[in-house]
């Protein structure tokens, strides 16, 4: 963010590269900030020069996926919507119809329509041509049982093909799990660039208590400190979404998430699931077969069965399974996890991801229709509520359409904070001597002004946030071994002093 640099590349300290006699014990005298603030300059600079195509390529990709939502409505709005009508069919007979149709794969989960005038989700698994990460949701006419088009679709949101697109831009450039490095890379690094910038441009500030120099640009200036003017107020407005952002964007990645992950389950905050279990003398009767070795379920995979009649001994059918949730109090949009095999139970689920959230379930015995198990949200430890918040919010689907034009806000914002750092950069250049040049680093030796009480407390936090987030201790210590490399060079290259002579 805001720094008397940049939140991308750097602004060049005027101090030469070796600190005199002079200037180290007047760093030895420094403490608090005015130590720290050269070596935050020097990592602000670096982390803008080689982090910001990765957060610039984030930023982009984030603005696409912010506009996903509202253009999904409208590209697929014939799946997605029909006239509403005054009867609904049953549950089962809208499966049926739809496996009447795509007779291929397995049933593993229908979405009934939560809201006259939307269609119901039939989801298919194992479908030819469809990857096993995705599945095949057949949208059916609640009320007619027509069926209105096949989709792939992801996830929990139900990410049709145009948002699983963007998704998988943004997450992973289309990479596969490889692809998942840079944006993890990206968001490790966003909230060291965003508070190292902030604190800078306070610090610079400090002389000025006016709230409007910290939070307005300063119209009267031109060039070089005009840029930094609007870096640094813009700076400011974005600094806590875009903590936000990166602290949420780590809670899923591969490496940090995972950590993340066994913090909570040390500390007892994991997210509560439904037991599917259900006693085995229900699983004996009627036969064997059907999905996954799963009791036979007719209209859903072909077979005879009791999701749409038969015998209730072998499966009481959605219907009745639907009703035992909504006597649980789960109301729509609901989710119907159909189950997996032999001694396992249906599991229906609120999947509502706006606010208020509904994320209740509850675990059903496929031979009785009496729930097993049931998983409140309300009673879901604070952790886990947080982060279900926090992923909801930066995906854009808490607060709807005003979440995503947040979002969108904040890549704008992202986006033009590295383009002014990297137009700041360009305007320090040298101008003479050379046509083409960039502007010169915060000099080397930044680290030997922090006095040690100081130093040796931040090397450590150093080296824990590193454990904690791989990605962002691997790159920082990359960053150093390669500047350690180009200062022995520089030293060597550099002439030796004249003779003094007697």
């Amino acid at each position: 963010m805001a720094t008397e640099q940049r939140l991308a590349p750097g602004h060049a300290g005027d101090a030469p590269d070796a600190l005199g006699a002079g200037a180290q014990r007047a760093a030895a005298r420094r403490t608090g900030w005015s130590a720290l603030r050269p070596l935050v300059r020097r990592l602000h600079f670096y982390a803008g020069v080689l982090i910001a195509p990765f957060l610039l390529v984030t930023a982009v990709t984030g603005l696409l996926y912010a506009g996903a939502f509202q253009a999904e409505k409208v590209v697929y709005a014939h799946e997605l919507s029909v006239p509403a009508g005054a009867h609904t069919m049953p549950l089962s007979r809208q499966v049926a119809a739809a496996r009447k149709a795509h007779p291929e794969g397995k049933v593993a989960a229908v979405r009934p329509a939560p809201e006259p005038g939307d269609t119901t989700r039939v989801l298919l698994a194992g479908v030819p041509g469809v990857s096993a990460e995705h599945q095949l949701a057949v949208f059916v006419d609640p009320h007619t049982g027509s069926i209105r088009g096949a989709l792939p679709t992801y996830g929990a949101t139900g990410a049709l093909p145009l948002r699983t697109w963007l998704d998988d831009l943004h997450r992973n450039l289309h990479l596969g799990e490889n692809g998942r490095l840079y944006s993890e890379l990206a968001a490790s690094w966003l909230w060291v660039v965003a508070g190292g910038g902030l604190a800078l441009w306070i610090g610079r500030k400090r002389t000025n208590r006016k709230l409007r120099a910290l939070t307005l640009p300063d119209r009267t200036a031109t060039g070089r400190r005009r840029t930094l003017s609007w870096h640094g107020a813009v700076g400011v407005w974005a600094a806590v979404g875009l903590f936000f952002l990166s602290a949420t964007g780590l809670t899923w990645s591969t490496y940090a998430g995972g950590n993340i992950d066994e913090l909570r389950r040390a500390l007892g905050q994991a997210t509560p699931t439904v037991s599917t279990a259900v006693a085995q003398d229900h699983a004996h009767h009627g036969g064997s077969g059907g999905m996954a070795g799963m009791p036979y379920m007719p209209g859903m995979n072909g077979k005879k069965g009791g999701a749409s009649g038969g015998s209730a001994s072998a499966d009481v059918g959605i219907d009745k399974v639907l009703g035992a949730a909504r006597a649980k109090g789960l109301s729509d949009p609901v989710e119907i996890d159909l189950p997996t095999g032999k001694g396992t139970a249906y599991v229906v689920k609120q999947v509502q991801r706006s606010w208020p959230e509904k994320q209740d379930a509850v675990a059903v015995d496929p031979g009785t229709g009496r729930v097993t198990d049931v998983s409140r949200f309300a009673d879901h430890p604070v952790l886990a509520k947080l982060t279900r918040y926090g992923i909801d919010l930066h995906t854009g689907t808490l607060f709807g359409i005003v979440n995503q034009l947040a979002l969108a806000a904040l890549a704008l914002a992202l986006i033009f904070l590295i383009l002014w750092g990297y137009r700041m950069w360009w305007q320090r250049r040298p101008t003479r001597g050379r046509a083409l040049s960039f502007g010169r680093p915060v000099p080397r030796g930044t680290w030997r002004q922090v006095p040690l009480p100081l130093l040796i407390p931040l090397a450590l936090v150093v080296v824990a946030v590193g454990w904690a987030v791989p990605l962002l201790g691997i790159s920082l210590a990359a960053f150093l071994a390669v500047d350690i490399v180009l200062g022995v060079l520089a030293r060597r290259q550099a002439p030796a002093p004249a003779p003094v002579g007697d």
